[in-house]
């Protein structure tokens, strides 16, 4: 079964603290490596908790605040001491080229592989990448600068052959890829052989949702619409509602708001204020709204 997994290395929000590091993620899809956010410390997560550094396929960036960002000049160095040959893509806003521009020159004659920058629209969605098994597109957030959320989705898979049925119906082999792909068989005699007949289902798509630091918006709930996993950005308790209103954050009763109106399967919370100790009744209020409330934490993982 393909593995389609997140994996947490940090949850914190600005201000660092002994309790989380700050954003970033890791989402392991049909055999590739990608990651959202780079916050101070991520590559020493990555080894803490033993992911391969190597495999790494593209970096995602919400937007350029500091704690989404910091993490990236350590981890270009490491990879280009590992010696990385192949080109490395960071999906952010143009202006990332003030931080990449400056690491480049002055690595210099060191880096092993190239970095291409792919600019963010912050206006309306837009696919990022996409191959016969995975897409990944973006959308615009509601932050104080430029800021957008990403969705991952592991397309859902051709319809399986059943080897039997096709040696017993004497299938020409140059039909079997139309019949994977839900097509029927018609006999020379005319006959229609049912393609539920010949195959059983692939295996269904499955959507990840990734809402960096955001106002409430439920102008992205369509966006949203229907996912697996929703990660959305839970700063402040209701209490803090005014705050999370000044700064563009959520409270995570608010995240919770947003999940309900998107039918998604599971919240995750996360990007925690540095004031909180304790995180229970964050959960609880998000709870409230909608049960299937998780909290993020570092190194968890979360299985699509």
């Amino acid at each position: 079964m393909t593995k389609f997994q997140v994996t947490i290395l940090g949850c914190g929000s600005a201000m660092p603290t002994t309790l989380h590091n700050p954003p970033s993620q890791l989402i392991e899809v049909n055999d590739k490596l990608f990651m959202i956010d780079c916050g101070e410390g991520t590559q020493l997560q990555m080894r803490r908790f033993k992911t391969r550094i190597g495999k790494l396929h593209s970096v995602f960036i919400s937007h350029l605040h500091g704690d989404h960002i910091f993490g990236l000049p350590g981890l270009i160095s490491t990879l280009s001491l590992l010696g990385r040959k192949s080109d490395l893509n960071i999906y952010a806003h143009k202006e990332i080229d003030f931080l990449i521009g400056s690491l480049k020159t002055y690595l210099g004659r060191h880096m092993t592989f190239n970095i291409n920058i792919i600019p963010l629209n912050p206006e309306k969605e837009e696919i990022l990448f996409e191959n016969q098994c995975i897409k990944i597109s973006s959308f615009p957030l509601n932050h104080r600068i430029e800021t957008n959320g990403f969705i991952f989705e592991n397309k859902e898979s051709p319809r399986h052959i059943i080897r039997e049925m096709i040696d017993f119906h004497q299938i020409p082999y140059t039909l079997i890829n139309d019949i994977r792909y839900g097509a029927d068989f018609v006999r020379q005699d005319g006959e229609v052989i049912s393609n539920n007949i010949l195959t059983t289902p692939g295996r269904p798509a499955k959507k990840y949702a990734y809402c960096s630091d955001t106002a409430f918006a439920p102008e992205i709930v369509p966006y949203i619409k229907d996912v697996d996993i929703l990660y959305h950005e839970a700063t402040f308790a209701e209490s803090e509602q005014e705050r999370a209103k000044e700064t563009y954050h959520s409270t995570a009763r608010q995240a919770a708001e947003i999940a309900k109106a998107a039918e998604v399967k599971k919240l995750v919370i996360g990007h925690y204020s540095s004031r909180y100790n304790e995180l229970g009744f964050l959960l609880n209020e998000a709870v409230d709204i909608f049960p299937e409330t998780e909290l993020a934490s570092e190194g968890k993982i979360f299985e699509l």
